[in-house]
């Protein structure tokens, strides 16, 4: 399709597989959606898990994964190290805790921001609070790396809350409705500049001269909008996953991700279906990646001093009774972070 001269602004397309191929600085993307049904008392599914490989259930059964749960699906307690980690929460609910001593429960369009650096141990899963209707659950888990200089700061965790989220809304002269929700970086919509709360303090996105951005593109049937051009120097990627979409005239095969030259405006139409995209956008970091499991450093000898390291001091060791906490079914939103400070949603 790139030989399409209407499409000389696209530089590549990819499939999207499970993770999505990503480009520097972000090491890693997948999109999580899970129709769970019903939870039972302990909150996992009010389903059988015969047939599922627990602790390694990968495989969309009956519409849902466990991943490593046993009991409530999600991730038990795993290290990392060298890189960050940000988590939107589209629906359903993620029960977090960490070797830092901090944990929350968020969901709802909330974000949460972790920095690795030097080493963290966390959890999330994904408690079924619903018993008396199913449990959707929808998030993206994006992995953006840390420049060598930043591998071993301390580590961070940061929520970005929904009700602080922008989502700013672009109106075509039909009236059809662009939506860009923005966690990471700036957008400008019809003259004004709507900017995501502020990273974590040691990510490469809060080096402003790396351009770092995440948004969702939300578009309703027919919607025209002009993505903004941006920094010549930045990677531009557009994850096409749900509806019809056009760049430039030209139509894009579903779940497609496309490399876009960066410094000029895109511009973009959904089709006659609600449509939506993620881009990801970053200045390349630029420095060699050695990637085992849950470490990203810049060498095979860091990644073997990060395992040992972790054997040796379970980088902090973990305050808590279980690998997979989960809070009470009727607990609401909120954060509590390893310095005590506490935050309460609803």
């Amino acid at each position: 399709m790139p030989d399409d001269p209407r499409m000389s602004i696209v530089r590549a397309i990819h499939p999207l597989g499970f993770p999505w191929k990503t480009f520097d600085p972000f090491l890693f993307c997948v999109h999580h959606a899970d129709a769970y049904p019903r939870g039972n008392e302990a909150m996992g599914p009010d389903a059988s898990l015969a047939g599922r490989r627990l602790g390694m259930d990968f495989e969309l059964k009956d519409g849902w994964r466990m991943y490593h749960g046993d009991v409530v699906p999600g991730f038990p307690r795993h290290p990392h190290r060298g890189f960050e980690t940000i988590t939107v929460a589209r629906s359903g609910f993620i029960d977090h805790a960490d070797s830092l001593g901090a944990t929350a429960r968020f969901g709802r369009g909330d974000t949460q921001w972790m920095t690795a650096g030097a080493g963290i141990v966390h959890s999330e899963m994904f408690p079924l609070r619903n018993r008396d209707q199913d449990n959707p659950a929808e998030l993206f888990q994006i992995w953006l790396n840390l420049p060598a200089e930043d591998k071993f700061v301390e580590p961070h965790f940061k929520m970005l809350w929904t009700e602080e989220t922008p989502r700013p809304v672009h109106r075509d002269a039909q009236g059809r409705e662009t939506t860009v929700e923005v966690f990471a970086g700036s957008v400008s919509i019809d003259g004004e500049t709507f900017a995501a709360a502020s990273p974590p303090p040691h990510s490469w996105a809060a080096r402003p001269d790396a351009h770092v951005a995440v948004w969702t593109i939300r578009m309703q049937p027919g919607a025209e909008w002009t993505l903004p051009a941006g920094p010549s120097n930045v990677n531009r990627t557009l994850y096409f996953f749900r509806g019809a979409l056009e760049i430039e005239g030209a139509s894009i095969p579903l779940e497609r991700a496309v490399q876009i030259e960066p410094n000029v405006p895109a511009k973009l139409r959904a089709g006659d279906v609600e449509t939506e995209v993620l881009m990801l956008q970053g200045r390349p970091i630029g420095e060699p990646v050695a990637h085992h499991g849950p470490f990203v450093m810049n060498t095979h000898a860091e990644l073997q001093d990060a395992m040992r390291d972790y054997q040796r001091t379970q980088f902090g060791g973990w305050p808590w009774p279980a690998n997979a906490p989960v809070h009470p079914r009727d607990k609401g939103r909120f954060a509590i972070h390893a310095d005590g400070t506490q935050e309460d949603r609803d």
